[in-house]
């Protein structure tokens, strides 16, 4: 992915971020109400929003430090834990299928792995 894929999709993934937290709280307030996952629903949409943030922040730094190698794998893992993480949860928030919530977690480790990633290639690079 180049810098500027990262920070489009960072970018895009903010507004889906404000715009599916909006529709959750308005128009699926009656169904999230009945399957009782507003705090699952919620807890995607934060995470959503973390890492998106944190795409966008992987995007300045790769365009700001050319230099710096593996910055890519970061942003991958970002957007891989964003797609399995808060998808999961928004899928069993709305249908209740419970079966999702057990590969939630892997997208949980995408994200870890993302951040380690994160750390590893700053201080190996700075």
């Amino acid at each position: 992915m180049s810098p500027k894929t990262i920070l489009i999709l960072g970018a895009l993934i903010s507004g889906l971020g404000v715009m599916i937290g909006a529709f959750g709280a308005h128009g699926l307030k009656d169904i999230l109400a009945v399957t009782n996952r507003t705090e699952t629903f919620e807890t995607a949409v934060k995470y959503q929003m973390y890492h998106a943030l944190g795409l966008l922040l992987v995007g300045i730094l790769i365009t700001h430090f050319p230099a710096i190698t593996g910055m890519k794998i970061t942003g991958i893992c970002f957007l891989i834990g964003i797609l399995i993480f808060s998808g999961s949860l928004y899928i069993l928030s709305v249908t209740g299928i419970t079966w999702l919530g057990a590969i939630t977690p892997i997208g949980g480790l995408f994200l870890i792995a993302g951040w380690l990633n994160l750390v590893w290639v700053l201080a190996k690079n700075l």
